[in-house]
């Protein structure tokens, strides 16, 4: 269903950017804007990992400075069937966790100082199958192509401000009407579309993560205290760009709780919840 959804989802926005593009550049400006976006966004695909561990300041460990940590990572890993991933630190009291990377064979997984303090083994062991979970699931390369089809639509709807060709190609601007949609409703949709996939993709990631570590009860119990620990001890360096990528918001109040790129952890608790229930006892551990 989660597959579905999202498949749905992209097939919008893809629509959307088709329609917008026409009516603002043309046939021929429409793809000269997708082309664009496309190569900005082939470039955050193949480094985008590298800038966001830079800008968290995200440090490598080893086994031997953090063997708790790495070993529960080599565990999750091994049962899952994916190579070892970098394992990163970033110095930050705000509990947190994210993985980032083009690929299974290109990740990595950073976690704060502040959620190693927060959470018992098995909650963070739950957190860990999360973010691999995402990883396993190459939500990195839906992410990138969501993106970039969200960067076209807004940079389409930034060029009607100052004249665009039109359907017609003489016309500047075409109908008021569907001019102030394409300024003003088309990049708002965009910008929905964008929150329902990156949405549907934590809640696959929850059901993912939980059956990896046999305990969604434990990650359910980790995401109470992460929204707690994050909306106590926020995150400076986070940025509306990036926060997508964390386990919880890392932006907490205000429009960018309304806007968040995350389900409302009540409702992904709830999940766990029924996960919990119907989970063969077979696949519970612990």
């Amino acid at each position: 269903m989660n597959v579905i959804k999202t498949t749905f989802l992209m097939a919008l926005m893809t629509a959307l950017l088709v329609w917008v593009g026409d009516l603002v550049a043309g046939r021929q400006g429409m793809w000269l804007f997708l082309l664009f976006a496309a190569g900005m966004n082939f470039f955050a695909y193949w480094f985008s990992d590298k800038a966001v561990l830079r800008m968290y300041q995200a440090q490598p460990v080893t086994e031997a400075q953090a063997p708790e940590l790495y070993d529960t990572v080599r565990g999750l890993t091994q049962h899952a069937g994916l190579p070892m991933p970098a394992v990163y630190l970033v110095p930050s009291e705000s509990p947190n966790a994210f993985a980032t990377g083009r690929d299974p064979q290109h990740a990595a997984v950073a976690v704060t100082q502040g959620i190693l303090r927060m959470l018992t083994r098995e909650e963070l062991e739950a957190v860990l199958a999360h973010e691999l979970a995402h990883v396993r699931n190459r939500d990195t390369l839906t992410s990138c192509i969501v993106a970039t089809l969200a960067g076209a639509i807004t940079m389409m709807s930034r060029s009607a401000m100052f004249g665009g060709r039109g359907r017609r190609g003489g016309d500047r601007g075409g109908s008021p009407i569907m001019m102030l949609i394409a300024i003003v409703a088309a990049p708002l949709a965009a910008m929905l579309v964008q929150m329902g996939v990156s949405r549907t993709r934590e809640f696959a990631a929850d059901r993912s993560g939980a059956e990896l570590s046999g305990k969604p009860l434990a990650l359910a119990s980790a995401l109470r205290k992460l929204e707690r620990g994050v909306i106590a001890a926020p995150m400076a360096m986070a940025t509306e760009a990036t926060a997508h990528q964390f386990i919880v918001n890392p932006l907490r109040g205000g429009i960018a709780g309304l806007f968040s790129t995350h389900p409302s952890t009540d409702e992904r608790v709830a999940r766990l919840e029924e996960i919990a229930r119907t989970m063969p006892a077979a696949l519970r551990r612990g």
